[in-house]
């Protein structure tokens, strides 16, 4: 599953509907059930029926999470999921990421420049240069944002420049 920055919704199709959009392209039934859990994980319950351009930029990035979610794949990918959100939706959408690979077994790898959201990670994998050239286990904010000074400082860089994060859960 993929999750954006930008959030890829078809603007004539409702929130349920570009939910199961993906399931519906490659011809399966969506599971019900599941995809009702989802909804109710990242709490759409009640926007279902609404078009994208009537949600708020948080609940259509949720709609996108959602649709990564529905068709139970087993990995989901983020590229600045959150890159276009206030940091009071980021922050929702970040945990709904977080539980769904707590509560619904989800693996997630997202990338990010942000050391807030890279904190949300169970490991935190530094990029540069399309290399791995750091990690770190149970990362906090300020410590992701240390170890990013730390890295654009070697590499001639001024701090906390754009060094990609990685953050991955499992």
């Amino acid at each position: 599953g993929f999750v954006f920055q930008a959030f890829n919704l078809l603007p004539t199709l409702s929130a349920w509907e570009n939910i199961t959009l993906p399931m519906d392209i490659a011809g399966r039934k969506p599971d019900r059930a599941w995809v009702e859990q989802v909804v109710a994980t990242v709490g759409l319950g009640d926007r279902l029926r609404h078009r994208p351009g009537q949600l708020s930029g948080g609940q259509q990035q949720r709609v996108a999470v959602a649709r990564a979610l529905a068709s139970r794949p087993e990995i989901i990918f983020g590229d600045e999921p959150t890159g276009n959100l206030d940091s009071r939706s980021g922050a929702e959408v970040l945990g709904f990421l977080q539980s769904s690979v707590r509560e619904l077994g989800q693996t997630v790898v997202m990338v990010t420049h942000d050391p807030v959201a890279a904190a949300y990670a169970d490991r935190v994998v530094f990029l540069a240069d399309g290399r791995i050239v750091d990690d770190l286990a149970a990362p906090t904010a300020e410590a992701v944002l240390e170890r990013m000074k730390t890295l654009d400082t070697r590499a001639g860089a001024a701090p906390a420049g754009a060094r990609a994060v990685a953050g991955v859960r499992q």
